[in-house]
């Protein structure tokens, strides 16, 4: 089954390990030891990233690295973009009215 980005980043134990892994690469068991859970429960968190392909592995002797796969995350940035421009043109709008509202 393939998993939508969005969908991994939906859950917040998800987001707050990508929130890590993107300071720096980290194993599961270091993972693991900022939540209230098991390392299997991490282990399967980090399997919902791998899939989505925002989290990528690296092998370094017998320990695996989990780091940030940034690439993936400007898909998210680029989707994101559409309702920044909508945001921000709907502060200007407000912008204009408060300023005729209550003029200096």
């Amino acid at each position: 089954m393939r998993r939508d980005v969005f969908q991994a980043i939906a859950d917040p134990t998800r987001r707050a390990i990508i929130t890590m892994i993107a300071l720096q690469a980290m194993t599961p068991n270091a993972l693991a030891e900022h939540f209230d859970t098991t390392r299997q429960a991490v282990s399967k968190h980090l399997k919902i990233l791998i899939e989505c392909e925002l989290v990528k592995q690296e092998h370094q002797g017998r320990e695996i690295y989990y780091q940030l796969e940034l690439e993936k995350m400007k898909d998210i940035d680029n989707w994101l973009e559409q309702f920044r421009k909508i945001w921000e043109a709907r502060f200007n709008q407000l912008d204009s009215v408060l300023s005729t509202l209550n003029p200096k």
